[in-house]
């Protein structure tokens, strides 16, 4: 399985941006996906999640202004990042496998991409 993401880039704070993760190879065995953020200098951690029944989360400060969805007709997660702030500056790698994502759980995915990169300055 190969994880290719898509949409990071600088932008003002108050802006969006759509992120975008395509899946191929054997995606029959991806049931849930997610995103991890990697900020400058720390650890990475994951940000946002669906699971395979359609279950999302997101990390307390996004909630409200951030969507992640599955369109499953073109094997993607997205992710779409309203009302930016620099706090959510970082490198956005999609994670995805058979399995789930908890934020409550420590724990990842067997696939990975490559990250796209988020600037949100301050």
């Amino acid at each position: 399985v190969q994880l290719v993401e898509s949409g990071g880039g600088l932008v003002q704070p108050g802006g969006s941006l759509r992120l975008s993760c395509i899946a191929s190879g054997e995606i029959f065995s991806i049931g849930a996906m997610g995103w991890y953020r990697q900020a400058p200098g720390k650890q990475r951690g994951l940000f946002s999640h669906i699971n395979s029944g359609g279950h999302t989360n997101y990390v307390d400060y996004v909630k409200g202004r951030f969507i992640i969805s599955r369109d499953n007709a073109k094997n993607s997660v997205n992710l779409q990042m309203n009302s930016l702030k620099s706090e959510v500056t970082g490198v956005y790698c999609c994670n995805g496998g058979n399995g789930r994502l908890s934020l409550a759980v420590v724990g990842e995915l067997e696939y990975w991409g490559q990250g796209t990169q988020v600037t949100v300055p301050s």
